[in-house]
């Protein structure tokens, strides 16, 4: 088990309770059920308290001057949410059935995300391992779990944690989450984590109250920015970082989703995006452990490789670009953001499979400003491509999916476009069966929060083109919540299981054909004619090539495939491709 500066330590004798609190000289610690004790001051702001007998179980707070108790900032788990006491959790007393696990390299990731509330009727740790075996079956290799750090209430998307190192009760205990962890090892899946570390959540966040949590220094769109670079940022730095390592190595993930790192700022002389890479590389030895970053910025600076090929920072790039371009080609939407990719289409497809990023510092009229940096000599494996996500979706004003309305050949088109280019696909929970529940924004803070947030959506979404306000489905109540759970059931359904052996089948020839040729992936080439498209990558010694039609219109492909044919969708004959049309071919080089 780690040592940490956070967080209470266990021994044969005792437990040590550790509390930064800088603006404050004294501090108590509170054990349930027993007279509060002072904790004795070490300098720098740290308090600790040694307490003989106590152990795993132990529920306690920590009481500021002013008489406020507020839990351990490192709690482990709060039994009674984000407001009530912290419980000393030991870790270490869990038993692993897989103890040498690696990890897998990067060419082999099939990414899935989840969220653990919705993914099952009984929304938790447990209730997830009861369905690992559909994720091997399907071909997926790595479960992406949506924010799990806790947050205020009983549901929500886990982006206003305010807890970060203590997974949130409502899913189980944090054996639970152990538990989950060791059955997807067992079945040979990856399992990642997303994780926050741009802001705090506004409710149950007692930070503020006792360290220099935030900075005017920086501004970030929830207010002022971590406090990464300012007097008293070092411990700061310390508990985030800790975080990183305390779910890689204490927990056993593969690997972090960085959420929105773009809005992490850091004067200091190393980065804390570099800090935290270069000591969660160190810590993970000989494992296949991966960060993985969300950077509306495409700064492809954070995803170079060294002159050996190797990762010295960051393996992947969520890829918001290659979603843009065929989400426009399959639903013909574009307003407000998809409207900079629906001009000359095509071409932007084509740029966004063979090279990465659409945009590599052209103007984007929706920001108003220059975006992203040159992407061409990245690998492919560099980039994580998918069709839909929780903000794809849940930003959305009904959260409704493309399943409900856009015809079932553009979304197979898209899906096989996706699945099968060496960029690491990332499926979406039920995406694979066209599960039609909508994943709607849902959050359960206080009352006064909850109005504001029912406002604020209103205001935010009423922009959208034909969006009523009365149709909004109110994101504090139980009902949205519910409805975005996936109804399993409809698995026996036929059109269910047409569609997801349609992904099986995908997936299959990605494992037996094109994974093993990934490590040596270099980027692509494409070309362009009116709607007809053709890219091709040199894997290895081999070339990949897709000529297609993303479009409802017949259309003329600029090349013919060549060498094996891998997969065929629609009719491609003599170069005349029919409308969602498409040929997966490869060839010796």
């Amino acid at each position: 088990m780690t040592e940490f500066l956070f967080g209470p330590q266990l021994s044969s004798s005792h437990t040590l309770f550790r509390f930064w609190s800088p603006r404050h000289p004294t501090i108590q610690l509170q054990i349930e059920g027993e007279a509060p004790r002072d904790m004795e001051a070490t300098g720098d702001g740290w308090h600790r308290c040694a307490v003989e007998g106590s152990r795993s179980g132990t529920r306690y707070s920590f009481v500021l001057p002013d008489g406020l108790s507020v839990p351990d900032p490192a709690s482990r788990h709060q039994p009674r949410d984000v407001h009530g006491p912290s419980e000393v959790v030991d870790l270490d007393a869990v038993q692993r059935r897989v103890t040498d696990w690696m990890g897998r390299p990067v060419e082999e990731l099939v990414f899935y995300e989840l969220h653990v509330g919705t993914y099952t009727e009984e929304g938790t740790f447990l209730a997830v391992i009861d369905r690992l075996d559909h994720l091997r079956d399907l071909g997926v290799t790595a479960l992406q779990l949506m924010p799990i750090s806790d947050f205020p209430g009983t549901r929500g998307w886990g982006y206003d944690g305010v807890l970060p190192y203590a997974p949130e009760s409502s899913y189980g205990r944090p054996e639970d989450l152990m538990a989950l962890i060791d059955a997807a090892h067992e079945r040979g899946l990856s399992i990642f984590l997303d994780v926050v570390y741009n802001h705090f959540g506004p409710d149950g966040n007692y930070l503020p109250a006792y360290a220099p949590i935030f900075t005017e220094h920086h501004q970030t769109p929830w207010g002022n920015g971590i406090n990464y670079d300012d007097q008293g940022s070092k411990p700061v730095r310390e508990f985030v970082i800790e975080n990183a390592l305390y779910w890689v190595r204490d927990f056993g993930f593969d690997g972090l989703r960085l959420d929105a790192v773009h809005a992490i700022k850091d004067d200091s002389g190393e980065h804390l995006l570099s800090e935290l890479s270069r000591r969660v590389c160190a810590a993970a030895g000989g494992r296949h452990v991966h960060l993985i970053v969300e950077n509306e910025d495409n700064n492809s600076e954070l995803l170079a490789r060294s002159a050996d090929g190797k990762v010295p920072h960051f393996t992947a790039q969520w890829n918001d670009d290659i979603h843009h371009v065929l989400h426009i080609a399959a639903t013909g939407e574009t307003f407000g953001y998809y409207k900079d990719y629906a001009e000359d289409l095509p071409a932007k497809t084509g740029r966004a499979l063979a090279e990465g990023f659409v945009f590599q510092g052209e103007m984007m009229e929706y920001r108003g400003e220059t975006r992203g940096k040159p992407s061409a000599d990245l690998p492919p494996t560099a980039f994580i491509s998918f069709i839909q996500n929780h903000d794809q979706i849940g930003n959305r004003a009904l959260g409704d999916r493309m399943i409900g309305s856009h015809p079932k050949a553009a979304l197979q088109a898209i899906a096989a476009t996706y699945l099968l280019a060496p960029q690491l696909p990332m499926l979406f929970m039920g995406e694979e069966w066209g599960a039609p529940e909508p994943f709607p924004f849902f959050c359960d803070f206080n009352e006064d929060l909850n109005e504001k947030v029912r406002q604020g959506r209103r205001r935010e979404l009423s922009r959208l083109p034909g969006f009523d306000a009365d149709d909004l489905p109110d994101p504090t109540a139980e009902e949205t919540f519910r409805k975005a759970k996936l109804d399993w059931s409809r698995l026996s359904g036929m059109e269910a299981a047409d569609m997801l052996a349609f992904y099986r089948h995908l997936l299959t020839l990605r494992r037996e054909r094109i994974m093993p040729l990934l490590r040596d992936a270099g980027g692509g080439r494409f070309q362009v004619d009116g709607h007809g498209l053709a890219v091709t990558w040199r894997l290895g010694g081999k070339h990949l090539q897709l000529c297609a039609n993303l479009s409802a219109e017949a259309a003329t492909v600029p090349a013919l495939p060549s060498g094996d044919i891998l997969y065929q969708l629609g009719n491609i004959d003599g170069g005349k491709a029919q409308p969602w049309s498409l040929v997966w071919s490869l060839s010796h080089g």
